[in-house]
């Protein structure tokens, strides 16, 4: 027979059994993926398969056929699916590309044949709708571009002002604090000001306004930036007649302090009086000196301000980096300890006989896990044939895998990269005993192999755990229901007994 193709990196499983218009006849189903046959191949076995599915049942290596075991009609050779073995089934294909088919969105009245429906309909129709990776929302097909561009609530921006890179509810938030945001003046009416430079421009706008550096003794004026030193110049005796009643009161309070007679220099303020010269001009000359002091000492202040900002910006940046070395500390110390409680666990269930008893209790919460879809997959701790052998692990399906899904406990048996592999004798070829208790010890139920030296899933390993194999049909759910022996206090026992003659 020729050998199938495997060519082909687009292949698809089995068509929606909702696409076909009748009833479909068994011989169209793949007995893998249980849909309508797409490219169907026909093993030796007579069974039929997609190329899909077929290829992913022998990419590791031969197959039993499960179809043959479900029909009690398994034979060996024959019922080993292998690809060397199979040949494409035209007639099949063309008895089925001649089927009626109908379009399965909602809305599209398209029909047609099933040859039609793969090559002109398939994924390319209007009404399809598909998951947006980034929202989780179902879209039309066709408007995938436009929801992706325009409407996704979760779609990245970049700001075009700054560049970054922000969610899009974000970007709005962020155009309130961008330091590149683009901004314009109210007084000059100049645009694209870059937030960053905002502040600097208003201090030398020239149409700026600020207040009069007299407003602190009555000057009400307002006046562009470029014109304080001309309303300063033209505005003098107005700013001294301000000036004088601060002076005259401050004149008074000394008076009474000093006495009646001549101004004494004082570590305040240090204003005096000559009787021989004008009183205006000598307290406004006093007026500066006293303002000059009171600049400087302001000035020494707040360098003082800096110096000391300086030093506890330091200090806590050292304290940051403290904080973050002892928080990578932490980590590694949690890391450690997980790895310690896994290797403790590990120990406490370990086994160095070839035999494994696997207690799995809150079965019912494990199992709506599965069923949902967050944990499909458990695994058992690890087992070993003996103290320097082969280690093992059983994988375990509550919802079932493959054929299995949704109606059967699927188990399957693993072999682990061990410490000792160097010593041992590759492959696996023990027999393996794989079995669900009975609570009452009347009637297990067990399913036994020996392994297929020629799969990848018994050669010495090279990564942590080899490809899995067993029973994807191992026990039907329904065995599981009501007053079950197998399922007491929401706990069942698995058994695994790995034949140990030859070793």
């Amino acid at each position: 027979m020729a050998r199938i193709s495997l060519d082909c990196p687009n292949s698809l499983p089995g068509i929606p059994l909702s696409v076909l218009s009748v009833p479909m006849e068994n011989k169209y189903k793949c007995q893998q993926c249980l849909q309508v046959l797409r490219k169907p191949v026909q093993a030796q076995c007579g069974h039929r398969f997609c190329v899909h599915c077929f290829k992913q049942l022998t990419s590791s290596g031969p197959k039993p056929c499960e179809a043959c075991r479900q029909e009690e009609i398994y034979e060996e050779p024959i019922s080993i699916l292998n690809s060397s073995e199979a040949f494409p089934d035209n007639a099949a294909g063309r008895e089925i590309a001649s089927l009626p088919a109908r379009c399965l969105n909602q809305g599209c009245s398209w029909t047609g044949s099933i040859k039609e429906y793969e090559a002109q309909h398939e994924g390319r129709c209007e009404f399809e709708r598909i998951l947006c990776e980034a929202c989780q929302n179902l879209i039309l097909h066709t408007e995938k571009d436009r929801h992706n561009e325009r409407e996704c609530e979760a779609r990245t921006l970049n700001c075009k002002y700054c560049k970054m890179t922000f969610n899009f509810k974000e970007i709005k938030a962020h155009d309130e604090i961008c330091l590149k945001f683009p901004m314009q003046c109210k007084d000059c009416g100049k645009k694209k000001i870059p937030r960053e430079k905002f502040n600097d421009h208003v201090k030398s706008c020239a149409k700026s306004k600020i207040t009069c550096p007299f407003s602190e003794v009555g000057c009400k004026s307002v006046v562009d930036n470029q014109k304080v030193t001309e309303h300063e110049h033209n505005s003098t005796m107005e700013h001294l007649r301000m000036l004088l009643p601060l002076v005259l009161s401050v004149s008074r309070t000394r008076a009474e302090a000093s006495g009646v007679g001549e101004w004494q220099e004082d570590s305040g303020v240090g204003l005096y009086r000559d009787p021989n010269e004008g009183a205006g001009v000598n307290a406004l000359e006093n007026i500066v000196c006293v303002l000059n002091r009171e600049v400087e000492r302001s000035s020494v202040t707040l360098e003082a301000f800096a110096h000391q900002h300086r030093l506890d910006q330091e200090k806590i940046e050292n304290l940051s980096n403290k904080v973050r070395q002892l928080e990578r500390t932490l980590n590694m110390r949690d890391l450690q300890l997980n790895e310690t409680e896994q290797l403790v666990r590990e120990l406490q269930f370990c086994t160095y006989d070839g035999i494994f008893v696997w207690k799995i209790s809150d079965f019912s919460r494990r199992r709506q896990d599965a069923v949902a879809g967050r944990a499909p997959a458990m695994f058992s701790p690890a087992f070993y044939s003996s103290k320097y052998g082969y280690k093992m692990c059983l994988r375990l399906y509550l919802n079932g895998d493959g054929t299995g899904r949704g109606t059967h406990l699927s188990l399957f048996f693993v072999v682990m990269r061990g410490k000792c592999d160097a010593l041992l004798k590759w492959p696996f070829s023990q027999k393996v005993t794989l079995m669900l208790l009975d609570q009452n010890n009347r009637e297990h139920i067990i399913d036994a192999f020996r392994p297929d030296v020629t799969s990848s899933s018994f050669q010495r390993p090279i990564s942590e755990m080899n490809i899995a194999s067993g029973c994807p049909l191992f026990c039907p759910l329904a065995k599981l229901a009501g007053k079950s022996p197998y399922l007491r206090d929401d706990t069942i026992f698995i058994k695994a007994i790995v034949d140990l003659t030859g070793l």
